[in-house]
């Protein structure tokens, strides 16, 4: 994702359009961007139901916030942004099922430094289209399992391709723990995916 793209000409008429209070403007915001918007509340959010909430609480987010808009950069960067923290919120306001310890899923090492069970060497995954998107469902099933602060690093730098820094401030964390959360929540993992994807060390 270019965080730094500055806006395209069509957003920068319909940023206009929404600022002098267009009835369509609102309308053209959620046909361009709600799609691409409710796929990224949905990698945060398992319930269908919460993934359009979020969604919808953000586009009356960015609508309120417009004055606050500098047009700098990319309409669509900017609403991602706000869903994310929408999905966010979303997330800290719902019960959460019992999670597995972080530590549980780390690698454990020997007295000398060794790791005790060494890593296996992946096979290929499946290629097929149909066998893409199964993969894909199960990887997401995996990551949910992670422990929810490990796991929303691990979807904010890796699957939304934020930078760290951009991290640290949406999570209200200095940057080094972004770094260690992101490296604990790739080694745990890899240790769920193992089974499914290992083959001989």
């Amino acid at each position: 994702m270019d965080q730094d793209a500055p806006p395209t000409h069509s957003d920068l008429e319909l940023l206009a359009s929404l600022r002098a209070g267009e009835d369509a403007a609102f309308e053209t915001l959620v046909r361009r961007y709600g799609g691409r918007m409710l796929s990224v509340a949905k990698r945060f959010l398992s319930n269908e139901a919460d993934a359009h909430d979020a969604v919808q609480e953000a586009f009356l987010s960015a609508f309120k916030a417009l004055a606050s808009f500098d047009g700098r950069a990319q309409l669509g960067t900017w609403l991602h942004r706000i869903v994310v923290n929408a999905a966010l919120m979303k997330l800290r306001t719902k019960s959460r099922h019992p999670e597995l310890s972080i530590d549980d899923l780390l690698p454990k090492f020997k007295a000398d430094g060794h790791q005790e069970a060494p890593c296996s060497r992946w096979n290929a995954p499946p290629v097929a289209d149909m066998e893409r998107a199964e993969t894909q469902q199960l990887i997401r099933e995996h990551i949910n399992k992670l422990p929810e602060s490990y796991r929303t690093v691990l979807l904010l730098r890796d699957i939304e391709e934020l930078d760290t820094d951009v991290v640290a401030q949406i999570l209200d964390l200095n940057p080094g723990t972004v770094k260690v959360r992101l490296h604990r929540a790739r080694q745990a993992l890899r240790t769920l995916l193992d089974p499914l994807f290992g083959g001989k060390p």
